[in-house]
């Protein structure tokens, strides 16, 4: 924005423009049940994440983190508290619109590849478009681009046997893209690569926040999650330290 000074002289005058959140939890708990036992697995979890941040949440085995992912995907829902993906309460939603949340705004990266062997990298990618009732022509040129994107374009005819590890990764990546998600969750998403692969797949990750996407990244290891520019420490269904943005 401009104006003009008293003598003429034009002057800038830069405005804030407040962040907005993607992931508000407030006091989340999440309680299981078997019979007579119950587990507190988060225990008032209070998380805010901004559009265009890349956070790392770190924990050891049964520290509540990967309970924590399955409740930001929206693969889970909390015992109490309350639960915002871009300013929408996620407990009012019924099932199916809980599944349209999960395919259309949230775009997933597990350690699993989960790409189905028989078809190309082009058809593994367009496939939850499929499901999202996404026309023929547009998923096709998503999945084109999204395959650009992670460096695979001379890939797409190929399937996931024919492909190594970190490419198999990478398509996975394009999957999640494809959707245009407001939201990328990967959870421990190097823990099948090796060095050289997970040198690649991070630095796909730097480039895609430097490009403005919203990315959280569960892993316990610390080289990883030195990539984000906030890292979450969670213990024991609590969060042990919210991190500072870097």
């Amino acid at each position: 924005m401009t104006s003009t000074g008293p003598i003429g002289r034009t002057d800038t005058v830069e405005i804030d423009v407040p962040a907005r959140p993607v992931i508000e939890l407030h006091d989340g708990r999440k309680t299981y049940r078997t019979g007579s036992i119950s587990f507190e697995a988060l225990r008032g979890v209070d998380l805010v994440i901004d559009d265009g941040e890349y956070v790392a949440i770190m924990g050891p085995s049964g520290s509540g983190k990967s309970t924590l992912m399955h409740i930001l995907g929206c693969l889970d829902v909390l015992t109490s508290g309350r639960y915002l993906l871009d300013g929408e309460d996620v407990a009012s939603l019924t099932e199916s619109e809980l599944a349209r949340v999960r395919n259309r705004q949230i775009g997933f990266v597990f350690q699993q590849f989960h790409l189905l062997p028989t078809l190309t990298a082009q058809r593994n990618v367009e496939l939850p478009m499929l499901y999202g009732n996404v026309a023929r022509a547009e998923r096709q040129e998503r999945a084109t681009e999204a395959l650009a994107r992670v460096g695979l374009a001379d890939k797409s005819p190929h399937r996931p046997g024919e492909l190594s590890g970190g490419q198999q990764q990478r398509v996975a990546v394009a999957r999640a893209l494809a959707g245009e998600p407001t939201l990328i969750l990967a959870d421990e998403p190097t823990g099948n690569l090796d060095s050289v692969a997970t040198r690649g797949l991070l630095s796909l990750f730097d480039e895609l926040h430097d490009a403005g996407r919203t990315i959280v990244l569960i892993t316990h290891e610390q080289t990883v999650a030195e990539h984000a520019r906030r890292v979450v420490h969670v213990a024991d269904g609590r969060l042990a330290d919210a991190g500072a943005i870097r």
